[in-house]
């Protein structure tokens, strides 16, 4: 049975939380990938930054629907979620943009489980953590391989 580290990508390229968001763009862009971990300035690990999260920048910032109940308004949206939207779409760096505290995957996890979670979670590119530390990334292409004779 494959396991993520018979997969995964080890030269790993990272971006810091304060990098700007343009430079990151350009990063994924000219490398062709989906995603990049985000590490503070020790290497661990603090979020991910995928093409999602750039995307998310050319979004409308949605207004909240109410409806009235007892002659009270009630938000359909709460505003902690409506918060987050408006940090994402006027990030200025990476720190504002990232998924925080992501999913991680660990060496030994099969690629099953990891085709699992893209697939059930919509994932793109998992960081695999091996005792607290960035060893590793996977991503949908390096599943796709497994599939190739």
């Amino acid at each position: 049975m494959l396991k993520v580290k018979d997969i995964m990508t080890e030269d790993l390229i990272t971006v810091l939380p304060d990098a700007e968001i343009a430079q990151a763009t350009k990063l994924i862009l000219k490398k062709g990938i989906n995603g990049v971990p985000v590490v503070d300035e020790m290497g661990s690990l603090v979020g991910i930054l995928c093409q999602s999260d750039l995307i998310a920048q050319q979004k409308k910032l949605p207004v909240p629907s109410f409806f009235t109940i007892l002659d009270g308004f009630v938000p359909l949206t709460s505003i902690k979620q409506l918060e987050r939207e408006a940090q994402k779409i006027a990030a200025t760096t990476v720190a504002h943009a990232m998924t925080p505290n992501p999913v991680t995957v660990r060496p030994e996890t099969s690629v099953e489980d990891v085709a699992a979670l893209m697939v059930g979670k919509n994932f793109h590119t998992l960081p695999v953590v091996d005792e607290g530390k960035l060893v590793g990334i996977v991503g949908k292409k390096d599943v796709l391989k497994t599939l190739m004779p």
